[in-house]
């Protein structure tokens, strides 16, 4: 069984948490309007102020004797006491005891204290040291105060603060040589710049001139860095040495070149230069320092040195110096993105208006060393160019003949020519070798790209070439290969044609025509038949061009050729030497006959076999009533206008991309034979209606 305790603590724990189990519901605020009279928080502080009761104080004492000052110490010393033995490593505690010591005069004792707060770790507090040796300078203690500093400056020589205190009594004190000794000291240890500067300010301060040099040399030797040796050169400047300045300006330079504020360290060296007049000295330092500071970090150089130029330069100087500028940004930038082949062309265009070929051609090697990472003519298209303006470059700038056939080769060589090419840089390279005259090398050349990579513009270039040179047999064998390579091209075989018809080969220029136009495919038939028609016709060869029209009527029956065909039979009378007038006017009667005829025959065939071609029908025959309007008194309009139709605007639904419709107008044509129809189906209709009227009459009845 449970003890009564055990069961008074479990009923207890029944009770709670029945309790907490029925908490009361929080009361809702039915009235959520504000109050009439409102209280501020600066209202309940002060009620709560007034409502304290008041600090009870301990009375003041007077002591009358000895024997209660010495209760009073008695009681002061054990409440310090039991302080520190509660929190001993508090040292305000420490402190307040010490200067409570202090205050009554008891010195040993205050030291004492002094000494026991410095035991353990507490040796590490500076703030201890420096409070220490204070309470000992303040009460005149000397040699206790030095005695302090040095055991502080031993024991903790990284903390600055006591050797400066130390260094600050001993100057108050007047012991300069002592001064000079901790000083000595303190830079034995190695500190920081600011103490030199501290140690060359105190020997400035007694005007001793060498001393302070001494000290410098071994400030820069403790700092190898360009702030101290910038200011070892001022302090130089300050007295007077500008050869020992500048000795230490070119120290500095030798030992800090690799340095990361090498910068500072040049434009420092030229503004003192610029100081001493030395204008050519500062220039040739500004410019060996864009020389040898890497150009990420040479950009406030630059500004500096353009602004010095623009001071102390002349219209030569400030360009060199403005073009320096803008040579540090465009290296900047293809140093970041080498495959702007822009940026290359900015850079080479600066490096051209110098002039100098060695930079020039540096560049140029750099640029074309960045191949598109990619074998795709798009990713090429910009690259290439940089090969030829440095093959322009060398041809026309430098006129170094073998240099430029090494680009141009080395660019050929580079090119995957099997999966595309530039006819560009072929042409132009053989174009180099003909302007050297060197014919073999340019049909070597323009051979190899007909072999490697044909294009329309090699084989175009070569005839042109070839046919200057009056090599007819070559240009037929180009000619051969050409269409070898493209028998779907109808500029090569007109161009071929002509060819051989500018050299009065008119059966030659026939029988290319008809091996051209019996090709299964062609790019451009039209443009060959009508060139094949042309030459016919510019032979007197009329019956040859009917049957050209006619086997080309078998092909296509466009609306074009139909008129064409048509134009000509009304024309043809021209291409005869007519001997008396009426047999002209019977000629030219006999071609109007001929053409009226094609016309009709082409408004059959649109008429029967295409109806649906309404638009060209329309066409052929505004062009036939334009004709015979034309003859004159021999043309007849009233055979064409019978035929002519009406043109109807009409509407049609169509949808648009978002799904809705619309309704789109249109012209449409109603020609004469469509318009009878539709009267006949309308008559046809209304009987239809009408007899369906008559037989619902009969039924009613």
């Amino acid at each position: 069984m449970a003890s009564g305790k055990d069961s008074d603590r479990n009923l207890g724990y029944m009770t709670l948490k029945d309790a907490e189990l029925k908490l009361p519901r929080t009361t809702r605020v039915k009235n959520k309007t504000p109050a009439p009279v409102q209280i501020t928080a600066e209202q309940i502080l002060r009620e709560a102020r007034e409502r304290q009761e008041a600090e009870i104080r301990p009375p003041n004492q007077t002591i009358t004797d000895s024997t209660e000052l010495s209760d009073f110490r008695l009681r002061r010393r054990k409440e310090f006491e039991d302080q520190i033995r509660r929190a001993r490593l508090n040292t305000q505690v420490w402190v307040r005891y010490a200067q409570w010591e202090e205050s009554q005069m008891e010195y040993e004792r205050a030291r004492s204290v002094w000494e026991r707060a410095l035991e353990g770790e507490a040796y590490r507090n500076h703030t201890l040291w420096v409070k220490f040796a204070e309470f000992e300078m303040k009460n005149k203690f000397v040699n206790e105060a030095r005695n302090v500093w040095d055991r502080a400056v031993t024991i903790l020589p990284r903390v600055d603060q006591l050797w400066r205190n130390y260094i600050h009594m001993e100057e108050k004190l007047g012991n300069i040589a002592g001064v000079r000794e901790i000083f000595e000291r303190w830079m034995d240890r190695s500190p920081d710049q600011q103490a030199w500067l501290c140690f060359i300010k105190f020997e400035l301060k007694y005007n001793e001139i060498e001393r302070a040099r001494s000290i410098y040399e071994r400030f820069v030797l403790c700092h190898p860095n360009v702030s101290a040796y910038i200011r070892y050169a001022k302090f130089e400047m300050k007295h007077g040495q500008v050869e020992l300045a500048r000795k230490v300006f070119v120290r500095a330079q030798k030992e800090l070149a690799d340095d990361e504020e090498a910068e500072i360290l040049f434009v420092a060296f030229a503004e003192f230069e610029k100081q001493c007049k030395e204008v050519e000295r500062a220039r040739f330092i500004y410019k060996f320092a864009l020389d040898q500071i890497p150009k990420g970090r040479a950009e406030n150089l630059y500004s500096k040195f353009v602004a010095f130029e623009k001071q102390n330069g002349d219209k030569e100087g400030i360009e060199d110096a403005i073009i320096g500028k803008r040579r540090f940004q465009y290296e900047d930038e293809v140093s970041k993105n080498p495959l702007n082949y822009d940026s290359w062309f900015d850079y080479l265009r600066l490096e051209e208006t110098v002039g100098n070929k060695d930079r020039i051609r540096e560049i140029y090697e750099k640029a074309i060393a960045n191949v598109p990472p990619a074998q795709e003519k798009r990713y090429w298209q910009r690259y290439i160019y940089l090969w030829i303006n440095y093959a322009l470059y060398e041809e026309i700038e430098t006129e170094d003949v073998e240099r430029t056939r090494d680009v141009y080769r080395a660019c050929l060589k580079l090119i995957p020519h099997t999966k595309f090419s530039f006819a560009k840089i072929w042409l132009l390279a053989a174009q180099h070798e003909i302007r050297q005259l060197n014919l073999n090398g340019a049909r070597q050349i323009l051979g190899n790209a007909i072999g490697k990579a044909p294009k329309d513009k090699i084989f175009k270039k070569y005839i042109e070439i070839e046919l200057q040179l009056g090599n007819i047999d070559r240009c037929r064998k180009l000619y051969e290969r050409y269409l070898e390579w493209s028998p779907e091209n109808c500029y090569a075989w007109r161009n071929y044609a002509e060819f051989e018809m500018s050299l009065a080969e008119t059966e030659r220029a026939r029988a290319i025509f008809e091996l051209a136009i019996s090709q299964p495919a062609l790019d451009r038939p039209e443009l060959l038949w009508k060139t094949y028609i042309d030459f016919e016709i510019s032979e007197g060869e009329l019956e040859r061009t009917r049957a050209l029209y006619e086997r080309l009527l078998d092909r296509t029956k466009h609306c074009k050729v139909w008129v064409s065909f048509a134009k000509f039979e009304a024309s043809a009378v021209e291409h005869k030497k007519d001997e008396e007038e009426e047999d002209a006017i019977e000629r030219k009667k006999d071609g109007i006959r001929r053409a009226r005829a094609i016309f009709d025959r082409a408004n059959t065939y649109y008429k029967d076999s295409t109806p649906e071609l309404k638009e060209e029908r329309a066409m052929l025959l505004e062009d036939w009533l334009n004709m015979e309007t034309g003859f004159g008194m021999l043309g007849d309009v009233s055979v064409v206008q019978s035929k002519l139709p009406k043109k109807l605007k009409k509407r049609k639904l169509s949808s648009r991309e978002d799904g809705s419709t619309e309704y789109e107008e249109y012209i449409d044509y109603l020609f004469p034979e469509e318009s009878q129809t539709t009267n006949l189906k309308i008559l046809e209709a209304a009987y239809k209606w009408k007899k369906q009227k008559v037989v619902k009459a009969g039924e009613c009845v």
